[in-house]
């Protein structure tokens, strides 16, 4: 019995760091946006013997955030920029300054600004709107 649960105990630790990251949704323009950060930045490093500069709301330069919205998977690393952190691979920008309407654009010809929400705990996903 001790040996079972020594087994158990290890195999839920070796499982633990590759338990899926929480996942916050949005609606953008209507459509569910789901946006998970991972936390590459500091992992890549390790540990440091003095704070990282430029840390902000948990993350630091090098870590990144995958969105899922319509059909695109978008896997945009984090700027250096000062604030609140923000994601850009050049063509698409994620920010969220106010948790209730994250800043979600895209650079074509022009600047295209996508209106988003934060979905309503409890709201059905599938109603494509918060409900």
């Amino acid at each position: 019995m001790r040996s079972l649960l020594s087994f158990c105990l290890v195999a839920l630790l070796w499982l633990a760091p590759c338990s899926p990251a929480l996942a916050t949704s949005y609606w953008c323009e209507g459509d569910l946006l789901t946006a998970e950060r991972t936390n590459l930045g500091q992992e890549a490093i390790g540990a440091v013997l003095e704070p990282i500069p430029n840390t902000a709301d948990g993350t630091v330069p090098g870590d990144g955030i995958l969105l899922h919205w319509r059909d695109l998977n978008l896997q945009l690393p984090r700027t250096n920029n000062a604030g609140s952190p923000s994601y850009t691979d050049g063509r698409w920008w994620w920010r969220v300054e106010d948790a209730d309407h994250p800043e979600f654009r895209q650079r074509k010809a022009s600047i295209e600004t996508y209106a988003c929400e934060a979905q309503l705990e409890g709201a059905n996903p599938l109603n494509n709107r918060n409900s």
